[in-house]
């Protein structure tokens, strides 16, 4: 640690010798997971540059951060859920566009979400920009044509999962694996955990379970129901052991267009809160999550839990042909092997999950092996913080 803060001094000093030559900065970023890495590295630019102008796609984290927010997050994942919200993502597109000509950022960040930031990037970079794409899309699992493509584009490439800087290897763009930005969130946490549960509306001494429903629209109307469903036949099985239950919500999510399945839940004892999904996962003794980042977030903090997910039929048919990989948790692709259960579609049903849920709970030996195997996995991205890297990054390209 020592060692790696005396070569971070270094570096910074290096960089301010630049900084006169940075003026903005673009962040494009899609989705709940992107605006978070987004407002980290907008703060870790800040932290070198406290005048630097920055402009960008994405919400309230981000705004919280210092970025000037042109338009807020349209995301969609899949074909049905993508034509549902065109419109949306079209005045964000022009709002984008029109911003790079206003402003005319020495470098645009370009997080993740490929649809859009590769349109964005191509037209960024006609006008002069440097572009720096952080967060690769999942190129390995499909689409494996926009490795090219993104290279291409890119004046540099910053990955957040150990095996992608091979795939980006010769393409002749500079790629590096900069460790992931939730483990900077994670040792941000100061609270010990019963102050942490306090600050939820938890009790001390009863155990948590946590449920994550993602945070895109199909995922909410598809996972909803079935956590719903996951919570009353808990209630049945553990009555005794007077488990809590937990929900966090994205902050992005239009709480009012779920209002009625939300309610029902809160009926059922859970407690809904906005954002803190780290908070959650750090006080839960086991947790039921959809498939993405959340997932990571759990392993790193060596919380158990069974993954699920639901696409609406169409898109999961179409995804099956031209998907590639063997497992969808990043806990599982990571370690390529099946650490954590992995439910989709119809087998996401709650008999399923609960079948899960108690081995969890009462296999003691089978609980320990999980947690293990996140320990491992959590070491290969110890010691690294991707937020000060990728604003090193930034600096030396537009240098």
């Amino acid at each position: 640690m020592i060692k790696y803060l005396r070569n971070y001094n270094t570096r910074q000093r290096n960089i301010r010798k630049k900084i006169d030559f940075m003026n903005t900065v673009m962040i494009v970023t899609g989705e709940s997971s992107g605006e978070l890495y987004g407002s980290l590295l907008a703060r870790a630019l800040k932290a070198i540059q406290p005048d630097v102008r920055i402009i960008g796609v994405g919400g309230e984290k981000m705004k919280e951060a210092g970025v000037e927010i042109i338009s807020g997050i349209s995301s969609a994942f899949g074909i049905s859920e993508a034509i549902s919200s065109y419109k949306a993502i079209k005045e964000t597109f022009a709002k984008t566009i029109a911003a790079i000509e206003k402003f005319s950022p020495e470098v645009v960040v370009l997080i993740d979400y490929p649809d859009f930031n590769i349109k964005v990037g191509k037209i960024a970079k006609e006008k002069g920009a440097k572009i720096l794409y952080y967060v690769s899309p999942q190129v390995w699992a499909w689409r494996k044509g926009r490795v090219k493509t993104i290279a291409g584009l890119s004046d540099r490439i910053a990955v957040i999962l150990p095996f992608e800087a091979g795939i980006y290897r010769d393409t002749g763009t500079p790629c590096e694996f900069v460790g992931h930005p939730i483990l900077e969130e994670i040792e941000s946490l100061e609270e010990d955990r019963e102050s942490l549960k306090a600050s939820l509306g938890l009790k001390n001494d009863s155990p948590v379970l946590a449920l994550l429903p993602g945070s895109r629209s199909h995922e909410l109307k598809g996972l909803l129901p079935v956590m719903l469903d996951v919570i009353r036949d808990f209630k049945k099985e553990f009555s005794v052991e007077n488990y809590q239950f937990i929900m966090p919500v994205a902050p992005n999510i239009e709480v009012g267009r779920y209002r009625e399945i939300l309610d029902r839940i809160e009926n059922e004892g859970v407690i809904i809160k906005k954002e803190n999904a780290i908070k959650v996962l750090s006080v839960s003794d086991l947790a039921v999550i959809a498939s993405g980042t959340a997932t990571l977030q759990a392993a790193f903090l060596e919380t158990p839990m069974v993954v699920i997910y639901k696409l609406s039929p169409f898109t999961y048919f179409l995804g099956k042909a031209i998907i590639n990989v063997r497992y969808i948790s990043l806990i599982n692709l990571i370690s390529d092997r099946k650490i954590v259960k992995e439910l989709l579609q119809s087998r996401a049903n709650s008999r399923n999950i609960m079948s899960e849920l108690k081995k969890i709970v009462r296999d003691k030996d089978y609980r320990e092996r999980m947690t293990g195997q996140f320990r491992i996995v959590r070491d290969i991205f110890a010691g690294k913080r991707p937020s000060e890297r990728v604003a090193e990054m930034i600096y030396e390209i537009a240098g």
